[in-house]
């Protein structure tokens, strides 16, 4: 007799073919090194040391994300040097990050499991596509998700909660939504993949981020990926 939370899983699991992964949160912790606060903060000094402090904000400039500070930037400066000037510093520091970025909990051997039963697999993230290249093959699993890594583009109005990445990947990989599953631990992840026909499983490693994503509509959650993994190796998802 399955518990509860395995049926679940099996119902939302079972028919995946495909699945596509957030990087920062279901894969690791990026900025396990460096918080997301500090890069934010120093985003912000910067724009402060431009002159340019109004351009945020009060609320903006408290905002512990650099990737919310990055499109609100684009909003009212799009695609000018200032936006490409931040964008490629926060990349410098994401690839910096890489290597004090810290696994998340059996996330490593599901890949691994996913690939061997068939399961192709996509990195869709809002993240600089060198950072994640450079995790992964750090971690000797580039060859489960290569070529199949859709980040941040320089039209930063198409990061996520737009649906691109995910649109990329499906069509890359001539994936029929309904066959696809995405594993993201914020709203925007969610918000990305019901935009795109797409399943969704929320990582939620503490009640905040649980409830960041039922606020959001996310219905499917997990604290940890071990009853995932427990659930593709037995062979009931």
């Amino acid at each position: 007799m399955l518990d509860e939370e395995t049926e679940r899983l099996h119902d939302l699991i079972g028919p995946v073919r495909f699945v596509l992964f957030d990087f920062d949160g279901p894969m690791c912790d990026l900025f396990a090194g460096l918080l997301a606060e500090d890069v934010a903060r120093e985003m912000v000094r910067r724009l402060e040391g431009w002159g340019l402090r109004d351009l945020l904000t009060t609320d903006e400039r408290r905002e512990p994300d650099p990737y919310v500070l990055l499109r609100a930037v684009d909003r009212r400066s799009p695609r000018g040097e200032l936006v490409e000037e931040l964008e490629a510093w926060l990349t410098q520091q994401e690839l910096k990050a890489v290597a004090n970025a810290w696994p998340t909990a059996h996330v490593d051997p599901l890949i691994r499991t996913w690939t061997a039963v068939g399961v192709r697999l996509a990195v869709t993230t809002n993240n600089a596509p060198a950072a994640v290249s450079t995790y992964l093959a750090s971690r000797g699993l580039l060859e489960c998700f290569a070529p199949h890594i859709y980040g941040r583009t320089q039209d930063l109005g198409l990061l996520k909660p737009h649906p691109h990445c995910v649109h990329r990947a499906l069509r890359a990989m001539g994936a029929d939504p309904g066959a696809a599953l995405m594993i993201g631990d914020r709203p925007s992840d969610f918000l990305a993949a019901r935009r795109a026909g797409v399943g969704f499983l929320g990582f939620a490693r503490n009640p905040r981020k649980a409830g960041l994503l039922r606020g959001a509509g996310g219905t499917h959650l997990v604290s940890s990926l071990e009853p995932v993994l427990r659930c593709v190796r037995d062979g009931r998802c």
